[in-house]
């Protein structure tokens, strides 16, 4: 029986499903509020069911493209459903899919139960630059762009994204927003990076920091007087400035130290974790503000006193991953269990927990 691509991504958004994966001879695999389940009620995919959802999917350019990279991410929109980023790929000599639910309507930092403070002073940031970080499926991504709709809202910028692919269309409404779309409008990060000072903007996004020659052209261009924004993936703060860092060669440490001293504005880490009553996820946050502090401990190379700083640092905003599981569970949003296991350091949460517990 042919699969109705339509009505699959129909019911993938109506039963609160963030990812499904495809692949031959298996059931499809879905994440459901952060869980792995296969569906077993579910018959077997064969390899020719996998290629025809595939290439439903892909345009005949985009099609060709997978032939000849074996690799392929893409956007899909079902009109007044949602948005879907996609990724095609090879496994055992057949067709794999992944598709992630992309929401169509930009949410505000309130809404997505983010930190608003830290995040409405940073998006008042004229220049510099501002990570977000978490692993796969952190929310980093809607994040994001949730802060670029809080500037286009608040703010008149000229802002320009590259994304591969793009996920949240925006409009403009204070500022004036290009999206470029790697593979579709230019061949890469890189290639639009070069030239991408000489279309005037205010705020530059790259929806990932993937490789070095990104990453130099996100620091130069934070350098140069322009709000650079992006995404990284690495699991807190500290380790965010650490692999910006080591990505550069052993003998450039030094002077990358420097530069991010001069221009890092803020890092804002992200982890989902479950709620309480089992019927969605929390963001928990870290967020690390460029003060004197930070910026000293950048420039001398001790990253590893940054969590120190995160720690006694609530005046600007700043909190720890530990610090913010811990304020979810004394507001009754997460139990212990979720703290334990979400914690950067459980051996110090669980007497933090315990002390919690006496007061109650």
């Amino acid at each position: 029986m042919p699969i109705d691509i339509t009505k699959l991504l129909s019911k993938m958004v109506e039963h609160d499903i963030s990812d499904i994966h495809f692949k031959a001879d298996s059931a499809p695999a879905l994440r459901v509020r952060g869980a792995m389940i296969l569906a077993t009620n579910l018959p077997a995919l064969t390899a020719d069911d996998v290629k025809t959802v595939a290439y439903q999917l892909m345009s005949k350019e985009q099609a060709a493209e997978f032939e000849r990279e074996m690799e392929l991410d893409l956007a899909y929109s079902l009109a007044g459903v949602a948005r879907f980023r996609i990724n095609v790929y090879r496994q055992k000599g057949t067709l794999g899919l992944t598709l992630r639910v992309v929401p169509m309507k930009l949410r505000t930092f309130a809404e997505l139960k983010l930190p608003v403070d830290p995040l409405t002073k940073l998006g008042a940031e004229s220049r510099g630059l501002i990570l977000f970080s978490g692993i796969t499926g952190a929310g980093k991504t809607t994040t994001l762009n949730s802060f670029l709709h809080f500037i286009n809202e608040n703010h008149q910028r000229r802002i320009i994204t590259i994304e591969d692919p793009i996920e949240f269309y925006h409009t403009d409404h204070k500022s004036t927003i290009v999206q470029r779309e790697v593979g579709l409008d230019t061949r890469s990060f890189a290639h639009a990076l070069k030239h991408i000072l000489r279309q005037d903007p205010d705020v530059v996004v790259i929806g990932e920091m993937r490789d070095l020659e990104t990453m130099q052209a996100a620091i130069s261009a934070a350098e140069t007087g322009h709000l650079v924004l992006s995404t990284v993936h690495t699991i807190d703060a500290t380790q965010t400035v650490d692999r910006v860092v080591d990505a550069h060669p052993q003998h450039q440490h030094s002077q990358v130290r420097q530069q991010l001293a001069n221009c890092l504005k803020g890092v804002v880490g992200q982890r989902l974790v479950l709620a309480k009553d089992g019927k969605g996820r929390l963001p928990a946050t870290e967020v690390l503000i460029g003060n004197s502090l930070v910026r000293r401990h950048l420039l001398e190379g001790k990253t590893t006193e940054l969590r120190k700083v995160l720690e006694d640092g609530a005046y600007y905003g700043m909190h720890t991953f530990d610090q913010d599981l811990l304020r979810l569970y004394g507001e009754g949003l997460i139990d212990e269990k979720v703290v334990l296991e979400e914690a950067s350091n459980p051996e110090d949460v669980a007497l933090r927990l315990k002390g919690l517990s006496g007061a109650t």
